[in-house]
């Protein structure tokens, strides 16, 4: 007679449940999602990575009928990282397994998706905040003319580049009431980005929780302890998107570099019947071309 009991080795398969974790958490990225996702260091020795940012040459010169040109020698700025490990950790009772409210076990998933997703998306945001360009907007909140402004930062020529704009949920309320706001309900169906609510200045809003509360100006305590006086702003990044990945080799902004893809294991205790869930990935999150994000503050 065939065993139909269930077990609950077949309710908690760390295999499965890897596979559930990875495809939630796509889901809840709100920052990462803009940011290209390399696994060249997956399978390889080593746990650092050297990201290279080339300096440019500088434009073409006009060279006289047998005349010689002047050799150009290119020259790089680096920045190292290192991998770092994201880590959550859940236990189950049996009890909550076999006979408690709900699905347990998928609500772990979720759970732990969540985890790992929150901390990707608070070390891309961190790292789009060390931006050297940047635009000081502390003087009012966020409107049409300022972005202008920011977006000026960048000093294009052509202007027609793809920008996603990260913004603070408190400020969707100001941004939905400018005249220049274009809902994105109002766009063709299929062209919205990722979280994308609209657009303005030809910037693509995204709200996130991630964009940090900093201080504007002010001055130092003498004794370390802080900053006094100063704006409270917002610190929005802007950040330009690759027009075409597949035919365009430029540096993107933000790269996500993978050694490991998410990794679940259990461990039984059985003194207490319980089950521990662990989930890890293997990352680092990277600015890795400053030329193409513009830091910009918006008051509060």
């Amino acid at each position: 007679m065939a065993d139909i009991m269930t077990k609950l080795s077949d309710l908690i398969d760390p295999e499965v449940m890897a596979d559930m974790v990875s495809a939630r958490i796509p889901k809840k990225l709100r920052v990462a999602p803009f940011a290209k996702i390399d696994d060249t260091l997956a399978g390889v020795p080593g746990d650092t990575i050297t990201v290279p940012a080339y300096t440019y040459i500088g434009d073409a010169a006009d060279v006289a009928e047998g005349g010689e040109v002047a050799i150009e020698k290119m020259t790089t700025s680096t920045r190292k990282a290192t991998i770092k490990k994201a880590m959550k950790g859940i236990g189950l009772t049996d009890e909550a397994v076999l006979s408690g409210y709900g699905n347990p076990v998928g609500e772990a998933n979720t759970q732990l998706a969540l985890a790992i997703a929150a901390k990707i998306d608070n070390d891309c945001m961190d790292a789009l905040q060390g931006a050297s360009l940047t635009y000081d907007g502390s003087a009012a909140v966020i409107n049409y003319n300022a972005i202008v402004d920011a977006v000026d930062v960048f000093e294009e020529e052509m202007g027609c580049s793809d920008k996603v704009m990260f913004v603070h949920p408190k400020q969707v309320t100001q941004l939905r009431k400018d005249p220049d706001f274009i809902s994105a309900d109002k766009y063709q169906p299929g062209v919205a980005l990722t979280g994308e609510i609209g657009m303005i200045a030809g910037c693509r809003l995204v709200p996130s929780k991630k964009v940090p509360v900093v201080t504007v100006g002010g001055t130092e305590d003498e004794d370390g302890g802080g900053v006094t006086g100063g704006t409270q702003c917002y610190a929005c990044p802007i950040v330009k998107l690759e027009a075409d990945p597949e035919v365009d080799d430029e540096i993107p902004a933000l790269t996500i570099y993978r050694k490991r893809d998410v990794n679940i294991e259990t461990e039984r205790k059985p003194k207490t019947r319980t089950t521990e869930i662990t989930a890890d990935e293997f990352y680092v999150a990277v600015l890795s071309n400053e030329a193409k994000v513009v830091l910009a503050k918006f008051k509060v």
